[in-house]
């Protein structure tokens, strides 16, 4: 995926970090371009260097090595001017406990710049937007978990800013109030920038415009969700849900370690149907789907199709 380096890009060069307690590269040589419009996720186990790189570009954490520029403005030599285009929910925030949701989306735009009567505006259309109803004039410490995160969400998507960083923001969100960020998301990605990590694979299939794989600090893929399965080869995926696993012989297609370590098969159609007629016989659980984003993420994960790295 190559893309011309200018001031409506998001570049990546060698980008390294290695923190001082831990020798071992949370970031490694990390390099890519992308231009800064749409949804761009980042997806990985934990440890893989997501948030480390989301730190660096939100001027939150120095790389060890290696350059950032956002919109042609470097993330080292001038944070400030980064700082005022981004708006950011990092994974450990949290709301001030003893104001409500109304007074945190409110207060954080007076912080921001904006003038009195547009903060109050823009405060209560985004709560409103997201549902809070008579949630928005609760303490924020007798709210769930999943609101505390849906608080900081509505701050930074009423800031209008050009870039938002959103580190695994619908941890502990109910599945409709999951559903009613995307939604929220898919209106907002019309005009900024929004870099997303995620552990959930549907929300990065159902969101993304871009999809970053990272493992142990590298970036070993990049692409469009067309893009990475034309990587896998194979259009079709049966997951064996039970061990121990029957002997399998295959004709066409590859094997690797899904979800709990239980094989994988991504193969034909064809293929994939005498196995699940195999599989049947035996007794085995097992369900057989097109090839999706987690599918892509074990395949590249285990080393398929390494030439992309």
């Amino acid at each position: 995926m190559s893309i011309p380096a200018d001031a409506t890009s998001l570049v990546c060069e060698g980008l390294t970090k290695i923190y001082a307690e831990n020798p071992v590269r949370a970031l490694d040589s990390v390099s890519f371009t992308l231009p800064t419009r749409g949804v761009f996720v980042l997806i990985g186990r934990n440890g893989s260097g997501k948030t480390t790189l989301v730190r660096i570009l939100a001027t939150n954490l120095e790389a060890t090595a290696g350059t950032a520029t956002l919109n042609g403005i470097d993330v080292t030599l001038e944070p400030d001017k980064i700082r005022e285009r981004i708006a950011i929910v990092p994974q450990e925030a949290r709301p001030i406990p003893w104001i409500t949701p109304l007074q945190s989306v409110f207060s954080y735009l007076l912080w921001r710049g904006v003038g009195y009567a547009e903060a109050k505006q823009k405060a209560s259309g985004v709560l409103d937007k997201l549902k809070f109803g008579r949630k928005a004039r609760a303490l924020n410490r007798t709210l769930s978990g999943g609101m505390k995160r849906k608080v900081l969400m509505a701050m930074v998507i009423a800031a209008d800013a050009e870039v938002i960083f959103l580190d695994e923001p619908p941890t502990g969100l109910d599945p409709l109030a999951r559903r009613e960020f995307w939604d929220v998301l898919g209106e907002i990605r019309k005009d900024r920038f929004v870099v997303l990590t995620t552990h959930y694979m549907e929300e990065a299939e159902q969101l993304a415009d871009t999809i970053g794989v990272l493992d142990e600090g590298r970036l070993i893929a990049l692409g469009t969700m067309d893009e990475l399965r034309k990587r896998v080869r194979y259009n079709y995926s049966v997951q064996i849900l039970s061990l121990p696993a029957p002997p399998i012989t295959l004709t066409e297609g590859e094997m690797v370690k899904g979800r709990n370590d239980l094989p994988v098969i991504l193969t034909t159609e064809d293929e994939a149907f005498r196995i699940a007629s195999d599989l049947s016989r035996e007794g085995s659980k097992f369900s057989i789907n097109p090839v999706g984003l987690e599918d892509i993420f074990f395949y590249v994960h285990h080393g398929g199709d390494t030439g992309g790295r």
